[in-house]
């Protein structure tokens, strides 16, 4: 399977239409990769909402790229009591963008409005017997047991980010999303500027107080802010994209898809290169609570019949230095990544031998419903490869093209197909992510109050305990070459390898850190 060319000689970069956005040398320019759909990053683990949600607001913690863990909001801390006591102390002069200031009692509420959806943070609210704010900067955790991961939990930069926000906003409705957007970050959302589908404006925040000391790094260091502007431009035609950022009408592309690249490596005044070293890992996520897929054997035939590298060329282009095959639960290179299972993904493959089992297996001609965003090249491309893939076999297949800001919002449907529910969705998880069980929230088995999908297993429930009291790192790659092999079993989504994409940004622009999109530090000339 080859993936269309979204640009065959190049030309496309000339004919697209110009738009002018003047060129102010502190206003940065961005394009994302969609439209934010969910603001509230406790509603959502997509990528885009968890870019902008950086721009806005701090954590007590932040990671750099070597994954150490550093005080961020935080001065400093002390444990007590053979590591069942914490006590965090917030740095002085933090604020809000509405100009109040962070408080103790802030970060407590914010924290268990997190950790109600995240699974890094469910882990701490297990083991935590109290949390509370015994003074306006001192943050206390009194724990039933030691849990030396809760500086991480505190300070993990994907899914779910543990934002902190003004206690008024944070103790609201725990099932509503949040009504204002208010951090206390280097950038401040520009509310009254948001036009839904094409603009979103952060401007800088005066009275951010940087951390002292160290070197920027992903979501550790100073944060400070060089530009006084930054404005998301939303263009779902990448072509149109990939014209802009070579007029110099944008700085910077996220990632722009593959056919483009050669056009843009082309251009003297345009850098490319990977930030992501970790790269994503797309997989096909299935909902469990109706049929078909509320059939283990059905999952499984979709398993046996999937060819990684078809879904990788789609997303990523036919150039093997963007991608890897072959690659199960945990992001390849990291140290919990092993082959154990991966025999039902690498086996040769026989669409007829599956048409034939998923009719043993109970297929009875439902209709399945793939969501696929039309504006997100990538997921896009894995959803279209899925669903030809799926009719192949035999599935009755309906294809749902949707925004995907409106994606994210219509997966968390969890009606039957007949009353507007879904059966598939594609995603992808960042490696840093997919690194181990304390973060990837798609191995959760814990029925509807996993990610969409909602898939209950007690196996994989248990697994991720006993990764969590391992005593060290044989013990904790032993348990997860159990928890890779489970997830092939009950199969809460199909691993589709990994990817990694490129970004484009003008020449003009310096300082931009790794991982993923990240607004501090870097410098416009």
């Amino acid at each position: 399977m080859r993936r269309r060319s979204f640009l065959g000689s190049g030309t496309a970069l000339l004919v697209a239409p110009r738009i002018s956005y003047g060129a102010e040398s502190k206003v940065l320019r961005f394009v994302p990769q969609s439209d934010v759909g969910v603001f509230d990053p406790a509603f959502t683990t997509a990528h885009v909402t968890r870019n902008h949600a950086y721009l806005v607001y701090d954590t007590l913690f932040g990671t750099d790229d070597g994954f150490n863990v550093s005080p961020q909001m935080v001065e400093g801390y002390v444990t007590e009591d053979d590591g069942r006591t914490w006590r965090l102390t917030l740095r002085d002069g933090l604020r809000f963008h509405d100009g109040e200031p962070v408080l103790a009692r802030d970060a407590v509420a914010s924290i268990r409005r997190w950790w109600r959806r995240d699974a890094f943070g469910q882990e701490l609210a297990a083991v935590t017997d109290e949390l509370a704010a015994p003074s306006d900067r001192v943050v206390q955790f009194r724990l039933k047991r030691p849990f030396a991961f809760l500086p991480a939990a505190l300070g993990k930069p994907s899914g779910h980010m543990p934002a902190i926000m003004p206690e008024r906003l944070a103790s609201g409705t725990p099932d509503c999303m949040m009504p204002e957007i208010i951090g206390s970050g280097p950038f401040r959302f520009s509310q009254a500027e948001h036009v839904a589908g094409s603009r979103l404006v952060y401007e800088r925040f005066a009275g951010y107080v940087p951390r002292m000391g160290g070197t920027p790094s992903r979501t550790a260091g100073p944060k400070i802010a060089h530009v006084d502007r930054v404005e998301w431009r939303v263009m779902p035609d990448p072509a149109t994209a990939a014209a802009a950022l070579a007029a110099g009408e944008v700085d910077w592309i996220e990632a722009p898809v593959a056919g483009l690249l050669p056009a843009l490596r082309r251009s003297r005044d345009i850098e490319m290169r990977r930030i992501d070293t970790e790269g994503a890992l797309p997989l096909m996520r299935f909902n469990h609570l109706h049929a078909p897929f509320d059939n283990p054997a059905i999952r499984r035939v979709v398993l046996r019949s999937v060819t990684q590298a078809d879904f990788l060329i789609a997303a990523a282009g036919e150039d093997r230095a963007f991608w890897k095959d072959g690659v199960g639960v945990f992001a390849h290179g990291t140290p919990l990544a092993s082959d154990t299972g991966m025999e039902a993904l690498t086996a040769p493959r026989d669409l007829a031998r599956s048409r034939k089992e998923l009719l043993e297996a109970g297929y009875k001609g439902e209709r399945v419903v793939i969501l696929a965003p039309s504006d997100h090249p990538a997921l896009n491309a894995l959803a279209k490869v899925g669903a030809e893939l799926l009719a192949r076999i035999g599935f009755n297949l309906d294809l749902r093209m949707m925004e995907w800001s409106t994606l994210q919002q219509h997966r968390l449907k969890r009606d039957c197909v007949e009353q507007g529910g879904w059966s598939v969705y594609f995603t992808h998880v960042a490696g840093m992510e997919a690194s181990d069980p304390a973060s990837h929230q798609n191995t959760r088995g814990l029925g509807l109050r996993s990610n969409p999908g909602w898939p209950t297993s007690g196996k994989l429930e248990e697994l991720r305990v006993a990764w969590f009291a391992a005593q060290d790192l044989a013990e904790q790659q032993a348990v997860a070459r159990r928890l890779q092999e489970q997830v092939l079993i009950d199969l809460p989504y199909v691993p589709l390898g990994q990817f990694f994409e490129a970004t484009a940004y003008r020449k003009s622009v310096s300082g931009i850190l790794g991982g993923f999109p990240l607004f501090h530090n870097l410098r416009k000339a």
